[in-house]
């Protein structure tokens, strides 16, 4: 089929694309490692099973690429994939890569080299996620147990995105709207405002009718948390070093390539606590 192979597409990102290229009558594929049995366009993915890439890259000439979540080198588990679809003419790859810079990890940095020096394939560089502030992340967890955010980050800022614009700029460059800005190959993506997590626990304080307070602690205790979320311990110590290097102030960018791209501006933190109010309920 001509259509677009969502990578990751029961993830945050994954699943408002199919969402949006399905309104718009873009066939889809939606490719995860456990397929939803009464949903005719998924298919079974799985990285470390390079015989499920072929299948589910036959047929479609798109493809939106979310790498392995605790992979700090990408590069042996997409390189392959990556190869396929050159070899099976995939005219544009969108793939999701991170405006942070995790330490000791160049591989994330060499699989976007990698896509963007092909013709038509482009990365979108995405800030952090306000849906880290949602189950099931560690944060958001915290925040619904005990009404608290744990940060080494200080007083630094993060241009917080909301996954649903991420879909909504993924969705544009996958449908080709003519637009200017889809010629770039590179596209930084925040929200519209740089935030401290300070002052996103007051937003969701003045929302969603609980008070959430911040808790400073050190980036070696925040390593300790996520490891006991179950995230690996190479992954939780960069994701602890970013969070304590966000007061060098390098996170707080914000740019118009939401806009550029959809034509419609992000959403604000007010407006994606608003949207979820119910979800920083105390458990019981």
């Amino acid at each position: 089929m001509t259509g677009v192979l969502i990578t990751g597409g029961t993830g945050k990102t994954g699943a408002a694309l199919a969402e949006l290229l399905r309104g718009s009558g873009v066939r889809v594929r939606v490719a995860s490692r456990n397929p939803a049995v009464d949903d005719p366009d998924a298919v079974r993915f799985d990285w470390e099973d390079p015989a499920t890439h072929h299948a589910a890259l036959s047929g479609v000439d798109r493809v939106y690429l979310v790498p392995p979540p605790f992979a700090l080198d990408p590069v042996p588990l997409v390189g392959p994939f990556l190869a396929e679809a050159e070899r099976l003419g995939v005219r544009r790859v969108v793939l999701l890569g991170s405006a942070i810079v995790l330490p000791n990890a160049p591989g994330a940095l060499e699989l976007a080299e990698r896509v963007r020096a092909r013709p038509g394939w482009v990365v979108l560089r995405a800030s952090g996620f306000m849906q880290n502030f949602l189950s099931p992340h560690p944060m958001g967890d915290r925040i619904r147990s005990h009404g608290e955010i744990r940060t080494a980050a200080g007083a630094g800022r993060v241009g917080w995105i909301d996954a649903r614009d991420i879909a909504a700029a993924a969705a544009a460059l996958l449908t080709d709207a003519g637009n200017p800005a889809h010629d770039q190959r590179d596209h930084l993506l925040t929200g519209p405002k740089a935030l401290s997590y300070r002052e996103a626990a007051e937003i969701i304080t003045a929302h969603a009718g609980r008070p959430v307070r911040v808790e400073p602690i050190g980036a070696d205790d925040l390593a300790l948390g996520y490891r006991a979320a179950g995230i690996p311990e190479p992954l939780a110590d960069a994701l602890a070093a970013v969070d304590a290097g966000l007061d060098a102030g390098e996170e707080a960018r914000v740019t118009t390539a939401v806009l550029d791209l959809t034509g419609r501006p992000p959403r604000t933190f007010a407006e994606f606590v608003r949207d979820n109010v119910t979800a920083w309920e105390a458990t019981r």
